[in-house]
């Protein structure tokens, strides 16, 4: 199963949390890091799903065109 926006972005903010709640420096750094990774995943997924929607939409739109 390929992982989609919306584990991303949970991901994302469990990692903000995790950052929130860092006593030390460097577990906030690394934690923000993730955090931005995440969020980085996840906007590429939604750019993603976005273009095969719309390229299923213009297969969609041909074949009703072929069929007319």
């Amino acid at each position: 199963m390929s992982q989609g926006y919306e584990f991303y972005m949970t991901r994302a903010d469990e990692a903000a949390a995790e950052a929130e709640a860092a006593a030390l420096d460097n577990v906030r750094d690394r934690a923000l890091r993730a955090e931005a990774t995440w969020r980085g995943l996840a906007d590429q997924a939604r750019a993603v799903a976005m273009e095969r929607a719309k390229v299923e939409k213009e297969k969609a739109v041909q074949r009703e065109a072929a069929l007319d």
